[in-house]
Order: structure tokens, then C-alpha cells, then sequence
């Protein structure tokens, strides 16, 4: 009697959590999934719009440089990031501190806010660029911050923290009498991080990865404070379909949205796979 007692008070307390996640997350994607299949303005099921999406070179280029953004970003981050914790693994705990809080404040720093500093220092009149023609520095000078390398340096600005952050306890794995072992094994530095540490932190390295890939993906607010709809990427595409000042086609921002959650389920399976099964063989 009394454990029913505590687990109906437990419910009680997870209630108001329940309601949120039914409200803002259960619904919605419902909604969207009938939507996706619903033709316009009637009643029944169809797979018109996907058909239109997958058949159209303006949404299919939408496609494409959302996971080509995705992928740069994520990979070009992750490298920085592992360099990144790595040293941070080896600073002494006032340095190690310091760091930490620097990191956490610059992964809040995305958004509008990010894309308007790029301006400043990147835009057409911004400071580097400026700097750039004075001295006579071409890269800055001709450097165009509303393109694909300007919106690909924006994401791969607010990967690093957030990649770092999640990538340095991975380290900590890494125990000092693991290398002392291989130290009286004559393994050479190269052999240990080979065989022993790359190991250690690899599944790190995937799921880490997969975050980044879904974080990137999933952006809207900085490309679209950047670009406006000048730039085909899926968020802005989605934004573009719900919020239309003339026309607005739900259906078709819902077959979209379908879309975009289903590449960013694809790429959480494969990382989930890949690490259940490295932790098989481990």
C-alpha cells in the first residue's frame, strides 16, 4: 500500500512535465504527420507533396545545403573541439575552470545575435573587411559573409563550444595508469592513443557528432538573420511555408518538417547503432 502511495505521488509530481510534453511535443508532430498527408483543402490521404518536394530542384537544393551546412559544420567543429578538449584535459584546474566558463558563455552566443556580430566584423562594411582593404589582405577584403562560407562559419562558430563541452568528460576516461602501462610495455605514444585512447573516446566522438549534425540541421535563427529566404535551407523553407504574407501551404511545410525530422532520426539511429556496437566489441 505504501509503494502505491509513493508511486501515485511520483505521478503527481511528473504530471505538469506530462502536460508539456503532450501539448508542445506530441501534438505538434501529430498535426504535422496528418498534415504531410492531407490534401489541400479536402479531406483524405495522399503523397502529393512529397512528390512535389522530391520532384522540385528548389526544394531538393533546400535538401542539399542543409546537410552539406550539416556535415561541414559538424565535422569541422568536432576536429577543433577534440584539440580543444584535449588540452583542456591536460590544463591545470584554475585553467581548466576559466575555460569551461568561457565555453559555456560562447555556446549561448548563437542565434540573431551571432549573425548580426558576423556582420559587423564580415559584412559589407565590417571591420575586418575594412582592416582587410587598408592593408591590402584579399581574404578579408573580398571575404562575402552572406554566402554559403559565410552561413558554413556562423555554424561551425557555435559547433566548437557546444562540441567541446560535451567532448572533454570523454577524456577523463583516460586514466594516467593506462599510459604508465603502456609505457612499461614499450608502446610508443602513437600505439597507445591507437589502440587505447582513440578507443576510449570514440563513441564520444559519434554521438557527439550526431548532436551536432541535428543542432545544425535544425537552425534557423542565425541563416535566416543572415540571409532572409535568400538561401535554401530546410528551417527557412519550413518558416517560409507557415508564415507565408500571401499564401500559406501548411500541408506542404508539414511534408517538409516530415522531412527534416526524419534525417535527423536517420543520422540518431546510425550513431545509436554504431554505438552499441563499439560498446559490444569493447
Amino acid at each position: 500500500m505504501a509503494s502505491k502511495r509513493k508511486n501515485l505521488s511520483y505521478l503527481v509530481f511528473l504530471l505538469p512535465f506530462l502536460v508539456l510534453i503532450v501539448l508542445f511535443e506530441i501534438f505538434p508532430l501529430v498535426s504535422i504527420l496528418i498534415n504531410s498527408v492531407k490534401p489541400v483543402e479536402t479531406a483524405g490521404f495522399t503523397l502529393e507533396h512529397f512528390t512535389s518536394i522530391f520532384t522540385s530542384e528548389y526544394y531538393m537544393m533546400s535538401i542539399r545545403n542543409s546537410l552539406m551546412i550539416a556535415v561541414f559544420s559538424s565535422l569541422i567543429g568536432l576536429a577543433v573541439a577534440v584539440i580543444g578538449a584535449y588540452a583542456i584535459h591536460h590544463a591545470t584546474p584554475k585553467v581548466k575552470r576559466f575555460f569551461i566558463n568561457l565555453i559555456n558563455m560562447t555556446s549561448n552566443f548563437q542565434g540573431i545575435q551571432l549573425a548580426f556580430a558576423f556582420i559587423i566584423l564580415l559584412g559589407n562594411s565590417g571591420v575586418l573587411v575594412l582592416i582587410g582593404q587598408q592593408m591590402g589582405v584579399d581574404f578579408l577584403a573580398d571575404f562575402d559573409v552572406y554566402s554559403s562560407t559565410g552561413i558554413l562559419l556562423t555554424f561551425i562558430y557555435f559547433q566548437i563550444p557546444l562540441a567541446t563541452l560535451l567532448m572533454y568528460p570523454s577524456f577523463d576516461a583516460i586514466h594516467q595508469e593506462y599510459k604508465e602501462a603502456a609505457m612499461l610495455l614499450n608502446a610508443s605514444n602513437f600505439s597507445f592513443w591507437m589502440r587505447v585512447g582513440i578507443p576510449i573516446v570514440l563513441p564520444s566522438i559519434f554521438g557527439t557528432f550526431s548532436v551536432l549534425f541535428s543542432n545544425a540541421l535544425a537552425a534557423y535563427a542565425t541563416p535566416y538573420a543572415l540571409m532572409g529566404n535568400n538561401y535554401a535551407l530546410l528551417p527557412i523553407r519550413i518558416s517560409a511555408m507557415f508564415t507565408g504574407d500571401v499564401v500559406q501551404q501548411v500541408e506542404l511545410g508539414s511534408a517538409l518538417s516530415v522531412i527534416l525530422l526524419l534525417l535527423m532520426s536517420v543520422m540518431t539511429l546510425i550513431s545509436t547503432n554504431l554505438l552499441k556496437k563499439m560498446r559490444k566489441e569493447g
